[in-house]
């Protein structure tokens, strides 16, 4: 028997061997993505609606929002949040996901041009309000916005992670504050952290936007 399972532990280690670290991760992420998936899709259908529409006490699941000036039709979970539809049902990935829980700012969005977290807001409390996102703010031919463009010019972004989340609360601030001192925008994206700590460098291409008459 001792030496059947050494064998059999012989194999187990060869079989790992063979499996590269690469494709081991592949093979996990794999598995889990359609796993996480499913469970996302599918997960909550029974006792949210039947075959004849929502049940008593449920809510509509087919919703339109105003999302960066237009109207999108989205089948929505009733605990849903907008970070989450925005990414996976409208592809909107711009509106980065970080620690989920309204502390980091990576998520930040504008509705009514008022910037909020949305892995903190369902998507069902927004439908009468404008979403604004990353991929809003420039122009409608793809051209850059002020802010987007300053934040090239002064090397804002390291990794670049917090950066969506940055441009969106500057917008924001130079939308209701054009021309803000630099201790106005340092509160302004104080909600927004930065874990390469390029905290400078983004208050300076606020404040080059704000000189070049962003809006």
């Amino acid at each position: 028997m001792g030496e059947g399972a050494a064998g059999l532990n012989i194999t187990q280690e060869d079989e790992a061997v063979r499996l590269s670290r690469r494709e081991l991760i592949k093979r996990v992420i794999a598995s889990g993505a359609v796993a996480s998936a499913a469970t996302y899709v599918y997960g909550g259908l029974s006792g949210c609606a039947g075959r004849g529409g929502a049940v008593a006490g449920g809510v509509e699941r087919l919703i339109a929002l105003t999302v960066n000036g237009q109207v999108r039709r989205v089948d929505v979970l009733p605990q849903e949040t907008l970070a989450m539809t925005l990414r996976y049902k409208l592809g909107l990935t711009g509106t980065k996901l970080g620690c989920d829980r309204g502390e980091c700012g990576a998520c930040t969005v504008m509705l009514n041009d008022i910037t909020h977290n949305s892995c903190s807001v369902l998507t069902h409390s927004v439908r009468d309000r404008r979403v604004t996102t990353v991929e809003g703010v420039g122009g409608p031919n793809g051209e850059l916005h002020p802010v987007q463009q300053a934040f090239i010019d002064e090397l804002s972004p390291q990794c670049g992670f917090c950066t969506p989340g940055q441009v969106v609360s500057a917008v924001a601030l130079l939308k209701r504050n054009p021309h803000p001192t630099r201790d106005e925008c340092r509160a302004a994206l104080a909600g927004n952290l930065c874990r390469c700590g390029a905290y400078d460098n983004y208050l300076n291409g606020v404040m080059r936007a704000a000189g070049a008459g962003a809006a």
